[in-house]
């Protein structure tokens, strides 16, 4: 049986989603050793990779079950207590056999979440993107990155996809609280992707470039930066199906 797994986990504890040589501490090898003690051998597979750092509430897994695990409320219970605190299943559910949770994704939303600095505490420190922002500003600027555009600028070096074109559906700013939360939700997003994207955004609320250097970019005619914003405050929120 082939199950789908809605996950959410705190990426200050691990060294990015996917399996790497250099170290067993990454979300999927986590996922797998937890199963492994339940005597379920499945690989995991999950919607996409996140960074070092990033966090998600809406990861999209899937794996197969063997045949003696049915109950999977249960299963969903032990996982939990397994993975406690820094991972958590909110809820597993039968798919067809053939669905994959990468292949058959058609969307993928994402959140950076940026506090003012004076509301700093080390208790949030690895959650949250401590920093002043103009939300006018970047609200003029988040539409030019809205529909289909190259965003082969707009990716990480060493990355190598097939085609680097990209949909963005929704751009948006909007505040609860005294956080400031950009939200973007695409058809898919190249490595780092987001996390570029926001760092230029944060470059045009600080007044080192400007809208014009934003379409520049993104029409593939300059590329005026490469940073990255901090992972901390990005976190994979949702995948639509």
């Amino acid at each position: 049986m082939r199950v789908k797994g809605i996950v959410r986990y705190d990426g200050s504890q691990f060294f990015g989603f996917q399996c790497q040589k250099s170290t067993d501490r990454t979300v999927v090898a986590t996922i797998s050793r937890a199963l492994t003690k339940l005597g379920i051998e499945g690989k995991v597979v999950g919607s996409g990779r996140t960074d070092r750092g990033v966090h998600a509430t809406g990861q999209v897994v899937h794996f197969d079950l063997p045949p003696y695990w049915r109950d999977l409320e249960r299963l969903r219970s032990s996982l939990n207590r397994l993975l406690h605190p820094s991972i958590d299943f909110r809820r597993i559910v039968q798919v067809d056999r053939e669905f994959h949770a990468r292949h058959w994704a058609k969307r993928r939303a994402y959140r950076y979440l940026i506090a003012p600095p004076s509301t700093f505490t080390p208790f949030t420190a690895n959650y949250l993107h401590f920093g002043e922002i103009e939300r006018e500003l970047v609200a003029r600027a988040l539409p030019i990155l809205e529909g289909t555009h190259d965003f082969r600028y707009f990716m990480k070096t060493g990355s190598g996809p097939s085609s680097t074109v990209r949909t963005i559906f929704h751009a948006r700013l909007y505040t609860r609280g005294e956080l400031t939360v950009l939200s973007f939700e695409a058809d898919g997003f190249l490595r780092a992707q987001v996390r570029m994207m926001v760092s230029f955004l944060l470059a045009i609320s600080e007044n080192r470039l400007t809208l014009y250097h934003l379409q520049e970019q993104l029409e593939g005619k300059a590329r005026y930066l490469t940073t990255l914003a901090p992972p901390q405050g990005l976190y994979l929120c949702r995948v639509v199906y």
